[in-house]
């Protein structure tokens, strides 16, 4: 078992690094994104245009052919039958590429009406522009979805970072169009930055294809339902493509509410979206891709085996995700405005919508534990075949949400008095609630499943001990260092952006050094995480005192 630990820590860690370089690379396209564009008109019509079509990668792409392809395919491999597996495979991907041509086409068709539906407070020349952008992006998102079927393959395969480093070349081409027409004007740059997005999505899926081609061997991609493993995958096709499309009715209905508030609540809470989307796909999306073929084929062992396996193959994921969530979760609730100015602030983005940004990422730190455990105890359950108990747990969590959100947004902001562009920090925080719900209803499925799941409280306390105190440290150095070296606090309505009017408080204060932002802002955050490191090597947790094991051996050799 402490062999296949190892194995599995390797390949979460080679999911991880692929993630991060693509996340790395998404990051500095926002960089450049908010920096020319801002939070205005073709900001928002962008983060509008890009939710829709993304529907289609979303209900068709990774998380639903990880739930129903790999298992089947995994699992037929792990019982030796190759060549089935590779038969399912192409007939799998004839259907899906007739699915998604249909899909494109009424896509293209239905675009007015689909930016009516997901942002209805766009009028005049937001929503002409939103249409417009949305019939560019749409044939390139139907591209990805056969992108993720490359993953499926490569993943099972155990092949895992070529496909998660395949979106550098995606980001890499929307770069290359803001930098080549960054002084053309707003509309005419935004249509070139989604012409970059469909050559990207094409980049993606080619770069993918020469090695997939390689582990098939002979491809048939015949659309076909004749082999059972086929139906097999279809059987859980249609409920995982379920709790996806309800995951996607809350995250629209998000887009709908933050557009009632204003355009710029839509590109604030895109932007923060995408920070908390980090240690999410790193840390919950890595660990649960890398342990899903493993969890497959544990799934075929005989039932005491398959116990003992999934059980600790759960303990292992929870204890690593922890390690890397919990620090992230406390960044973003004490670090928030430090994390914004280093991602995002320049040009067009001001500390006023970093200060936003910060408040939209105090809701999704209280979510991420949440949301990366329910990653792990959902790929257990689709491991399992059984991919009806997360769309029925999706489903409530996205009805309460959603009732939440209404409420929050349209009532409880007004009620309370505060300005209008905080409503949309409600839709993060009611997320938070919903998430722990949904985790632990996931959990408890398990549990039924496996007889009990392992619990890791002793590890959580110390982790998140450890963090408070190096955001303490950080926190502490920040206000020293203002005190110290000097900083130009803004007047009170201007750092606070006019958002609340909350006393000027030194370690809750966007500041401008005299110094570079970037610099400081970053070495606070490097403080951050060196303490967080050191104190739990001192507390004696396996993770920090394995990285700090291969720091000495590189030192030492």
């Amino acid at each position: 078992m402490p062999e296949q630990r190892s194995h599995s820590g390797r390949a979460a860690a080679l999911v991880a690094l692929g993630i991060l370089l693509s996340r790395l690379a998404g990051l500095v396209r926002q960089k450049l994104f908010a920096h020319f564009l801002g939070s205005g008109l073709e900001a928002a019509a962008f983060s509008a245009a890009t939710r829709i079509p993304n529907v289609l990668q979303n209900l068709l792409g990774e998380g639903v052919l990880s739930a129903s392809f790999i298992p089947v395919y995994a699992g037929l491999r792990a019982k030796g039958q190759g060549d089935e597996a590779r038969r399912m495979a192409g007939a799998v991907f004839g259907l899906l590429s007739l699915l998604v041509g249909a899909i494109v086409g009424v896509g293209l068709l239905a675009a007015p009406w689909l930016v009516t539906v997901i942002a209805p407070g766009y009028q005049g020349e937001a929503f002409e522009l939103t249409v417009t952008l949305v019939r560019i992006i749409f044939p390139g998102t139907g591209v990805l979805v056969l992108s993720a079927w490359c993953l499926g393959i490569l993943n099972s395969h155990k092949q895992f970072f070529l496909s998660y480093v395949a979106p550098v070349v995606w980001n890499g081409a929307v770069i290359v169009a803001l930098v080549l027409f960054r002084g053309e004007p707003g509309h005419e740059l935004i249509a070139w930055v989604a012409w970059a997005t469909v050559a990207g999505s094409v980049f993606q899926f080619v770069v993918q294809l020469p090695n997939v081609l390689g582990l098939l061997g002979r491809f048939d991609p015949r659309p076909s339902v004749s082999l059972p493993s086929v139906r097999e995958v279809l059987s859980g096709f249609g409920p995982a493509v379920a709790a996806r499309g309800v995951v996607q009715v809350s995250a629209y209905v998000d887009l709908a509410l933050a557009s009632l508030v204003s355009a710029r609540a839509v590109s604030v809470l895109t932007y923060a979206q995408t920070i908390a989307l980090l240690p999410i796909s790193l840390f919950g999306m890595s660990i649960s891709a890398a342990e899903l073929p493993e969890l497959s084929a544990d799934a075929v062992k005989s039932h005491e085996e398959r116990t003992t396996a999934i059980q600790e193959r759960l303990r292992a994921g929870l204890e690593r995700m922890a390690f890397f969530v919990v620090p992230s979760a406390v960044a973003f609730l004490l670090l928030g405005d430090l994390l914004c100015g280093v991602l995002l602030e320049s040009g067009r983005f001001s500390p006023k919508d970093s200060r936003l940004g910060w408040y939209v990422l105090l809701g999704s730190g209280l979510a991420l534990l949440a949301q990366t455990s329910g990653r792990l105890f959902s790929s257990t359950l689709y491991a399992l075949k059984d991919t009806k108990t997360p769309l029925r747990f999706a489903a409530v969590r996205v009805t309460l949400g959603v009732t939440l959100g209404f409420v929050t947004v349209r009532w409880a902001a007004g009620a309370l008095g505060l300005p209008t562009d905080l409503a949309v920090v409600f839709l993060t925080a009611t997320t938070s609630v919903t998430a722990w719900l949904e985790m632990a209803l996931l959990r408890r499925a398990v549990a039924k499943q496996l007889g009990s799941v392992p619990t890791i409280t002793a590890r959580l306390v110390r982790l998140w001990g450890a963090a408070f105190l190096s955001a303490a440290v950080a926190i502490a150095l920040k206000v020293a260092l203002v005190a110290q070296v000097g900083a130009r606090a803004l007047a009170t309505q201007e750092w606070a952006g006019g958002i609340l009017p909350f006393p000027d408080v030194p370690a809750m204060r966007v500041w401008r050094f005299d110094v570079s932002t970037l610099v400081t802002s970053t070495a606070l955050i490097g403080v951050y995480g060196v303490v967080y490191f050191a104190v739990t090597g001192l507390m004696g947790v396996p993770q920090a005192s394995a990285v700090l094991r291969r720091v000495l051996r590189r030192r030492g050799s």
